[in-house]
């Protein structure tokens, strides 16, 4: 019997629920969390999809199939030429400016998680770089799922949140979610325990560095 993605998240229960249900998160439900925390959050949230794009670049060198070419240039295609854009014009609904996003720092939980899911990528295999993506685009799916079956989630125009709850919970990133589980689900099912020991530590490393980005939200950490 292989392995699929509910045993990586089972190998790092804690931190994967840490995770998910975050106090960034929770205050993001609740409409409690500072207005300020969710602009720098959204300031660093651009800078990282910059680096995401460079992942599915280094995902089409490292596609062995046409298949997996073709899944790169998907990916990097829409948040080139689509997110970034619908990232800046949300961004601007908040205050920030394109201008400001140009010349902005990157925070140190930014270059921790995206520099190590480069570098993961650049030292592995394609699989590799899928299970250190895989938090963030597994995972932001998974956490409008959970927000929505909360009590305490507040939606519509009495949360100034719904838009970012609204968009990971549309059915075009819940789609995006379901092909990336389906392709991590067929290649963990043909790996052997020891493999499927060190795709668990990547997955690990990489969630705790996600709990890292959502705090350093909450923080205002630079």
């Amino acid at each position: 019997m292989g392995y699929c993605f509910t045993d990586l998240t089972t190998a790092c229960q804690d931190d994967w629920r840490a995770y998910i249900e975050h106090d960034f998160v929770r205050q993001l439900g609740s409409a409690t969390l500072p207005e300020d925390a969710f602009r720098h959050y959204l300031k660093q949230d651009y800078l990282f999809l910059i680096h995401f794009a460079r992942a599915y670049a280094l995902a089409a060198y490292k596609s062995p199939t046409l298949a997996d070419l073709r899944q790169a240039h998907e990916g990097m295609k829409a948040i080139v030429d689509v997110e970034l854009g619908l990232h800046i014009g949300f961004c601007r609904e908040w205050g920030i400016s394109e201008e400001e996003l140009a010349v902005l720092p990157e925070a140190r939980a930014t270059m921790a998680y995206t520099r190590y899911v480069l570098d993961t990528g650049s030292r592995g295999d394609l699989l590799d770089l899928h299970v250190a993506l895989a938090p963030c685009l597994v995972g932001y799916g998974e956490i409008a799922n959970w927000l929505n079956a909360q009590s305490s989630t507040v939606r519509g125009g009495d949360n100034p949140f719904d838009a970012w709850i609204a968009m990971y919970e549309g059915e075009e990133f819940q789609a995006a979610m379901r092909t990336e589980l389906e392709w991590l689900n067929t290649r963990l099912a043909d790996v052997t325990p020891a493999r499927f020991a060190e795709l668990a530590k990547i997955f690990r490393d990489a969630t705790r560095l996600e709990i890292d980005f959502w705090q350093m939200g909450l923080d205002l950490a630079d």
